[in-house]
């Protein structure tokens, strides 16, 4: 029990985005840091005193101490999208341990509802090397999941539908995306929206990012700053295939309109910067017509998140674990407090989302 206890304070601790210190100061010296590092290591207990101020410092329950998930996950292969980078590596240990503590729930409750759906995973044989591969690589993806030439209404949706595992966290601002594999589920963890106004457009183009690094294989000769680059095509042709684009942009013109950019956006959900990086790529404009756009939007502060003009309504929020929740509430496999529990809620809260119908 003692290891027990240790293994999901650390795990609490991560999950808040906390040192040792940081903790010992958010509890107002109750304990030391040498104290916690002992909890941590299983050779010291705290009194009853510390462990309700180490639940409410941590914001968890003095049960989550003493619980053990009947599913262990451990991640592979994990890959932040690049502009994650921003993140400290103490904000990037709480992104993965708030994904593992989601994500040990997650199978837990398709283990109890005895889930068998197969995966329809999209997987591109060719080595990435070019632009033009990530390119092909979109068309392909189209072609096999029959998307056509038109719009994608929901990308997590869509993602979801075809077994990839998605979830959404309310984690630091510099966060945007994350990969990575648990046996042979691939699993993708995208920024939570805050509110119904948030543009969508940002985290519909991250989820496609992080499609490619589960789809694609780089070649060895490239940088990761390359593959990022090559991601970020990948995700642009998926959202705005090339036909597309080309039909509604026009080669031979001389300026762009607000207007115009606000149309294309809320038809195909992507942001004008990606828009204009997708002309330019298709070539319909140049170099200098690319800075001048770049130095414009950021004049105008549309670089500020949910400053762009312009709303995709789409709500990208994946919904399937919440979904299996219900439906083991249905099946009555479910109590109401496992199924908070799984809810990531309080009981009482999920009683209030509860209306039967039939």
């Amino acid at each position: 029990m003692e290891n027990v206890f240790a293994n999901r304070l650390q795990s609490a601790r991560k999950m808040a985005g906390l040192s040792l210190q940081g903790l010992a100061d958010k509890l107002d010296n109750l304990v030391s840091k040498q104290s916690l590092n002992k909890y941590e290591q299983g050779v010291m207990k705290p009194d009853s005193e510390v462990l309700i101020a180490l639940a409410n410092s941590l914001n968890v329950s003095i049960d989550y101490f003493y619980s053990v998930p009947s599913v262990k996950v451990e991640f592979e292969s994990i890959d932040f999208r690049k502009y994650s980078s921003k993140l400290s590596k103490t904000e990037e240990a709480s992104v993965i341990e708030k994904a593992k503590d989601c994500f040990e729930r997650y199978f837990e409750l398709e283990d109890i509802l005895q889930l068998n759906e197969k995966y329809d995973y999209f997987t591109f044989d060719k080595e990435i090397k070019t632009a033009e591969d990530a390119e092909d690589a979109a068309k392909k993806l189209r072609e096999e999941w029959n998307l056509g030439y038109d719009p994608i209404p929901d990308v997590v949706e869509m993602l979801e539908d075809k077994g990839y595992k998605v979830i959404d966290l309310l984690v630091n601002d510099a966060f945007d995306g994350m990969k990575a594999t648990v046996g042979d589920r691939k699993i993708i963890v995208l920024k939570k929206s805050v509110s119904a106004n948030d543009d969508v457009v940002r985290k519909r183009f991250t989820a496609l990012h992080e499609l490619a690094h589960h789809a694609l294989t780089f070649s060895k000769d490239l940088k990761h700053s390359e593959e990022e680059k090559l991601c970020h095509v990948f995700a642009c042709a998926v959202l705005y295939p090339e036909e597309m684009a080309k039909k509604e942009l026009h080669k031979q013109r001389f300026h762009f309109y607000q207007k115009e950019l606000e149309i294309i956006k809320e038809r195909w959900g992507i942001s004008f910067t990606a828009i204009f990086h997708r002309a330019h790529r298709l070539g319909i404009l140049n170099d200098f017509i690319l800075r001048k756009f770049h130095v414009g939007y950021k004049k105008r502060g549309y670089h500020v998140p949910n400053s762009e003009p312009g709303r995709y309504r789409s709500k990208e929020e994946p919904t399937r674990m919440e979904r299996l929740v219900y439906l083991g509430l249905a099946k009555e496999v479910l109590t109401i407090n496992e199924a908070a529990y799984f809810s990531g809620i309080t009981a009482w809260e999920l009683q209030g989302k509860m209306k039967l119908l039939v």
